[in-house]
């Protein structure tokens, strides 16, 4: 892929770009945070569309056996093409919204797309199946049309707005942990959920560790929405403590910038700062969200302000 920067910069990216750890830090500068520069070109390349497709449905009795599924699936070198979990609430939520056919007497459900030549697909189907029945799964269904195929994913697509079939209103976090991490973080956030009193569907791109849990609640009643943020921030500072970040697709904004104070220590946001002087000396670009300031992180306890004064202080703090 490459993208070309309001600059006139171009930056070149392999075809491991999008799963190098460095490229969240590319994402961070040219993104659609625009931290510190613009893009105005990408070219990608394109993809042919699979001759064959086949979506699997496990079912599962326990939602971390569904977490550690995903990670033999992705430990035994098989990248799927789609892998997605929800959890009871959330089968429960859609299943009556859009009758994809999802069994309601589960804690948890996979989908595992397989795509490629048919032979490639049956051959990735088997050893699916086979890794699925190893870690427990209690049902296991193969798509056999492409209508069938569709109608899996139906529900998955649907989950946001099945959300509001059984709340007011909803608050959606995005968090990314190692896919090890899935079954013991899954378990947590259920504990937080009764510990905050507030349902919480789980749903997710179980393939990359990408949660996005729905924080059930209603905004008109007092207190509701502060006990929502304040469970939401939980669940990424446990993402951070197991390893992984407060963000991975939806970005940081002004929402999630108190998390950077827990997830970088001093010195490293004494460097973003450095960098963003660098790059928008200025500030004309997003100012204040992504990165938060010195200050800020002071203020939150989340920062040793040596006698009374921070590091660097020639640096602005807004």
């Amino acid at each position: 892929m490459r993208a070309v920067l309001i600059t006139g910069e171009v930056i070149e990216l392999g075809a491991d770009a999008l799963d190098a750890p460095g490229y969240d830090l590319l994402a961070l500068i040219t993104g659609s945070e625009g931290l510190l520069a613009v893009i105005t070109e990408v070219t990608v390349k394109l993809l042919p569309t699979p001759l064959d497709a086949k979506c699997v449905l496990a079912a599962f009795d326990d939602l971390g056996k569904a977490g550690d599924a995903v990670a033999a699936i992705i430990g035994a070198g098989i990248i799927p093409a789609g892998l997605e979990m929800m959890d009871r609430l959330t089968i429960r939520a859609v299943e009556p919204f859009v009758h994809a056919g999802y069994p309601l007497d589960v804690e948890a459900i996979l989908l595992c797309e397989a795509d490629g030549t048919p032979q490639e697909v049956s051959e990735e189907v088997e050893t699916l199946r086979r890794l699925l029945e190893q870690s427990g799964a209690t049902c296991i269904e193969v798509s056999q049309t492409e209508e069938q195929r569709l109608r899996f994913w139906s529900g998955r697509k649907a989950a946001f707005p099945a959300a509001g079939r059984i709340s007011p209103d909803y608050y959606c976090i995005d968090g990314t942990i190692p896919r090890r991490a899935l079954a013991p973080v899954l378990e947590r956030i259920e504990t937080l959920s009764q510990e905050y009193g507030l349902p919480c569907m789980n749903v997710f791109h179980a393939g990359d560790g990408n949660l996005h849990p729905l924080i059930l609640y209603d905004a008109n009643k007092p207190g509701d929405a502060a006990k929502t943020e304040a469970f939401g921030a939980k669940i990424l500072e446990l993402c951070i403590e197991v390893g992984g970040t407060i963000t991975g697709e939806h970005g940081v904004g002004v929402e999630k910038i108190n998390e950077m104070c827990v997830q970088f220590a001093p010195p490293e946001l004494e460097r973003f700062h450095g960098i963003k002087e660098a790059f928008d000396a200025h500030r004309l670009l997003n100012p204040g969200k992504a990165v938060p300031t010195l200050h800020r992180c002071a203020e939150m306890g989340r920062m040793h302000v040596h006698r009374g004064e921070l590091h660097h202080p020639d640096l602005p703090r807004f």
